[in-house]
């Protein structure tokens, strides 16, 4: 069964709700109860959804109080805060999978797995789409030639149902096609020991099934700070940011207004007749020599001009919302676009890094479960095991480093930790903690094997030679 997933460009309108009733090829009443279960838990997220992916991309409207900004502004304006993308942005960034260690010999090729599957790219897209709506999925699937693929799928086009009891989705969903005016066409269900492929014909859906043989569906979801009352995540874009980003914006707006308003010099003349300025207004504001005559009594007129507006007030309150953010996010203030008056100290910049850290830290042993089952799985299927070997059972997933440490201070660490226990010295683990990624790291044991293995023919050569000449002598 393929899943090749929904073209952005292709959908110019939300997906529109729908159900089914029937479908030519499936005939278990119980899975088409679960199948319109899953659409009913799609459609029911699918607009908050919307919303947080416009807070994203930076394509939400202005949510205007119609007190200050007048209706010419109000109407050209576009979203000109990017707090929300800054915020999922920062914390993936931290996330970057760097495959597997299974030990020294990998027996299951797993190495060439995750380079087959493009597995990297495949975790670094989930992860960022777990962190804006809450959750992301990798979906296994096989191709026409029933090579297994491996999908990353939003959450705006995807639901599942949890299953407290084994602590695992007991069922999910992605939508594949729909047409351009957001009508879906296609979508795959995934349940345990199969899965199925639905598409729509001539307004009639057909299911074609597949027998997974695997004892749970072959979904692996990625989840961003699950909870006991939400198992299934909760977005870094939450109601909190969102509410400060349309206060960011109305604070722009009306600095744009106050702009627009005191852009040319305000004027006021006492004293004359409003027919002694020309019909165009701007060239009498903007000539070099201007004259106006005195009235028929011989009185002079007079000018006063308005003093321009402050921007201190707007930009206060900018400054105010951005802390906000920052308190809800764990970013630094500094990352907003806000300079405060007083530097940042090293301690304080020292102390926002590893907050996000720690963040960053539990978030990836919360994916790094996932991706180890999803390594079962792929091997499972790819292989036509009845169980999980034991050999993958100690595999674990790597991370590059979350913390920026140098390069002096690692090779200092390193060094102590080796004078103290020599086998760290040539480990896995010493080398991902200086920083090398999982390559580096390949290539250098095979080059130490290599080194073993020509000190151990050299070692048999000197001794034959110093047999053959203790022979040589006897005689």
């Amino acid at each position: 069964m393929s899943d090749e997933g929904i073209f952005s460009s292709a959908t110019k309108y939300p997906l529109k709700r729908f159900s089914i009733n029937k479908a030519e090829g499936l005939e278990d009443a119980a899975d088409l109860a679960t199948v319109n279960d899953l659409i009913r838990v799609w459609y029911d997220h699918y607009p908050r959804n919307l919303i947080r992916g416009g807070y994203y991309s930076c394509s939400y409207g202005l949510k205007d109080f119609g007190i200050s900004v007048p209706a010419a502004i109000r109407s050209q304006v576009t979203a000109c805060i990017g707090w929300p993308s800054k915020a999922v942005r920062s914390l993936a960034d931290l996330t970057v999978f760097d495959g597997f260690d299974v030990g020294d010999y990998d027996e299951y090729d797993v190495s060439t797995l995750v380079d087959e599957l493009d597995l990297c790219d495949a975790v670094d897209q989930a992860v960022v789409s777990a962190y804006i709506y809450g959750c992301a999925f990798l979906t296994v699937t096989s191709d026409e030639d029933g090579q297994l693929v491996v999908v990353p799928r939003s959450a705006e086009n995807s639901a599942a149902i949890w299953d407290g009891q084994r602590n695992r989705i007991a069922s999910a969903m992605t939508i594949t096609d729909a047409t351009s005016k957001g009508i879906v066409t296609a979508f795959n269900v995934f349940l345990p020991y199969r899965s199925y492929q639905f598409t729509k014909v001539g307004g009639k859906w057909f299911a074609e099934v597949s027998e997974t043989n695997y004892p749970a569906p072959t979904v692996v979801p990625f989840v961003s700070d699950p909870q006991l009352s939400r198992p299934l995540g909760n977005s870094r874009i939450s109601r909190a940011v969102m509410s400060a980003t349309d206060m960011g914006f109305r604070t722009m707006v009306r600095m744009e207004a106050s702009a627009e308003f005191y852009s040319v010099p305000k004027l006021w003349f006492l004293g004359v007749n409003r027919d002694a300025f020309d019909a165009d207004t701007w060239s009498n504001l903007v000539s070099a020599i201007n004259g106006i005559n005195s009235d028929e009594e011989g009185e002079k007129p007079t000018m006063q001009q308005v003093s321009q507006a402050s921007m201190t007030p707007h930009s206060d309150m900018l400054k105010t919302i951005a802390l906000l953010v920052a308190s809800d996010t764990d970013l630094p203030v500094d990352s907003l676009g806000i300079t405060m008056s007083n530097p940042t100290s090293a301690e304080a910049m020292a102390a926002a890094e590893r907050k996000m850290t720690r963040r960053a830290d539990r978030q990836n042993r919360i994916f790094g479960k996932q991706l180890k089952h999803l390594l079962q799985m792929l091997i499972v299927l790819r292989d036509g095991l009845t169980e999980i070997p034991d050999e993958l059972k100690t595999a674990r997933p790597v991370f590059m480093p979350t913390r920026e440490i140098s390069d002096g201070a690692r090779a200092d660490a390193y060094v102590k930790i080796a004078g103290l226990n020599s086998t760290y010295a040539t480990s896995s683990v010493a080398y991902h903690r200086l920083g090398f990624s999982t390559a580096e790291i390949e290539s250098l044991k095979r080059d130490e094997s290599n080194a073993r293995a020509t000190s151990v023919l050299d070692a048999l050569v000197a001794r034959s030679k110093a047999d053959d000449g203790t022979n040589a002598d006897e005689s």
